[in-house]
This record gives C-alpha cells, sequence and structure tokens, in this order.
C-alpha cells in the first residue's frame, strides 16, 4: 500500500484530500508539527508528499529542498499561487509535479497514480537517513542535518555516529566501536579512537550539538 503525507495547514482541505485517499486505498498522514516536518517525513517514511506552499514556520519551497536532502520520494506541490515563477520554483527545489486549488479531486488522483507508477517503476525512492530526536544522519552521503545547520562528516566520523545512533539511549563499548570501524580492535591503538571521538564531537559543535555523545566511564559511550 503506497503511503501519501498531506502538508497541507488549511484543515477544510486536509480533511477532504484525506477522506478521498483513503477512499482510493491509500495510506494517508497528515503534518501537525510545521516546525518538525522533516522529522514527520522520516519517522512516516512516505512514498509521495503532497505539499502546499504557504505553510507556518518556513513554505512549501524549503521543505520540499530539506525532504530532497535526504530522499527521492516525489513531491507534488498543491497551491492557489500560480505564477510561473510559482511553478518555476517547484521545480527547482525538487518537486515532481504541480497542481493549482481549486483542483478536481480526480485530478489529482490520477496525477497521484501516474507519478506512482513512474516513480516506483524505475527508480529507487527509498530514505536513507537516520532519525533521532531532530537529528538527521544521511546516509547516502555522510552529511548531518540539525536544525537547517548541516555538516559533513569523514567516513570514520560517520561511522561512529552511525553506530552511536543506531543504538541511541544505550551504552555502546570503545570495542564494539572499534569493531565498527576497523573489524578488528587489537589491531588499533586505544588512542586513535579517542582522536576520532574528540574529532567528531568538534564537528557536532558546529552545527549546536554540543555534549550530544556522552563519555559513560568505563564503559563506553551513548548520545543523549
Amino acid at each position: 500500500m503506497y503511503k501519501i503525507m498531506i502538508i497541507e495547514d488549511e484543515e477544510k482541505i486536509r480533511e477532504i484530500i484525506t477522506d478521498s485517499l483513503k477512499k482510493w486505498g491509500f495510506d494517508v498522514c497528515f503534518v501537525e508539527d510545521f516546525s518538525n516536518i522533516v522529522g514527520e517525513f522520516v519517522s512516516y517514511s512516505p512514498s509521495l508528499v503532497l505539499m502546499d506552499i504557504n505553510l507556518p514556520v518556513f513554505d512549501g519551497f524549503h521543505w520540499c529542498n530539506q525532504i530532497r536532502n535526504i530522499s527521492k520520494v516525489p513531491v507534488l506541490f498543491l497551491s492557489s499561487r500560480n505564477t510561473n515563477m510559482d511553478i518555476v520554483m517547484a521545480v527547482n527545489m525538487g518537486g515532481d509535479d504541480y497542481i493549482t486549488k481549486p483542483f478536481s479531486m480526480e485530478v489529482l488522483i490520477a496525477k497521484i497514480n501516474a507519478i506512482l507508477r513512474r516513480t516506483y517503476s524505475y527508480s529507487d525512492a527509498s530514505i536513507d537517513v537516520i532519525n533521532y530526536n531532530g537529528v538527521l544522519l544521511s546516509l547516502k552521503d555522510n552529511v548531518l542535518h540539525y536544525e537547517n545547520k548541516s555538516v559533513e562528516l569523514t567516513k570514520n566520523e560517520f561511522k561512529i555516529l552511525y553506530v552511536l545512533m543506531k543504538n541511541h539511549e544505550r551504552i555502546v563499548s570503545r570495542e564494539k566501536i572499534m569493531q565498527e570501524l576497523w573489524e578488528d580492535e587489537s589491531f588499533i591503538d586505544d588512542n586513535t579512537l579517542t582522536v576520532n571521538i574528540n574529532r567528531l564531537r568538534k564537528r557536532l559543535n558546529e552545527i549546536g550539538l554540543e555534549e550530544y555523545i556522552k563519555t559513560v566511564k568505563n564503559q563506553g559511550y551513548m548520545i543523549k
């Protein structure tokens, strides 16, 4: 079953679209926290996004661009704005199609089905990202995203953070991290891991994640 995420702040329109999509057999959710759209997107993992342009906090162009940083999932813009510039902006930000309000539900359903057929027949639209408390780690390009800031990690920095985020709220031993980094920790000086951890912490500080990695004495590390 295809999953559709609706990013629309007008409740009446949102309800009409939701009801219609459910009748067509789609799984549907809609965003409630317009300051955490990417977080909700990652949690729901939709097959397609319906995106309004005029939204609280940031507009739809911004959020489409943020989604494109982590996923190829198709985005269909829905908007009362119908100038050529709006359509060009939507395409430039990564939108797959554009439909103006008011619109026919039959036309919307037809566009959704066409995009889904086209997308899932010829490409992989999976989400390659780990999300924990609003911190997003992109698996495709080793980039960490947090509150509209991002930083590119080295291979070792990425591996360390990947292990910690996959085991969030649990202590990860130094030995386990070294196994992930070099497969056999017996060949690695223990100080090498300390150096890598310190470098990673500096990278995290650059985007406002001070003290994100906690040292647990005589046990290892964990993230908050």
